[in-house]
């Protein structure tokens, strides 16, 4: 599995122009999955994640997670994550999983998050969607599980 984490102070998904999900403070998840990806994978990177310390306490060090400071989560599935860019002009994705398989294990890495005390507000898997957010920082970075 990869994800994007992003430290955001507002985050908002939305499906034909209505909200589906929305946070403030917290951290913004792209989130894609491969084929060899299993429940350990996803649980490796819910642990990582809830316990970052990205965020900065009182002496302006980035010291504290979002579980500390009662971030919030906004986490999308995000397929394009594993495009393969070396050849021609167009993207290759044949390193995504299927939707079959990374759906479940995507519902999985949002249950482990919210079962860490998480508040985790999603997209629509396999939906188009608009993504807006406010980069805090910025502060971004990529995790991957292997």
């Amino acid at each position: 599995m990869r994800v994007v984490v992003q430290r955001c102070k507002r985050a908002e998904v939305t499906v034909n122009h209505t909200s589906i999900g929305r946070i403030e403070h917290g951290l913004m998840l792209l989130v894609g999955i491969t084929h060899e990806d299993t429940e350990q994978d996803a649980k490796y990177l819910a642990d990582k994640i809830a316990g970052l310390r990205i965020f900065e306490d009182e002496s302006g060090k980035m010291n504290l997670s979002v579980l500390e400071t009662g971030g919030q989560i906004l986490s999308v599935s995000q397929f394009t994550l594993y495009a393969d860019c070396r050849k021609g002009k167009r993207p290759n994705f044949m390193s995504a999983a299927r939707p079959e398989q990374a759906q479940p294990l995507y519902d999985q890495f949002n249950e482990l998050l919210r079962a860490q005390g998480l508040h985790v507000e999603t997209g629509a898997f396999g939906e188009m969607m608009d993504v807006s957010f406010t980069n805090w920082g910025p502060v971004t970075l990529v995790i991957d599980s292997k």
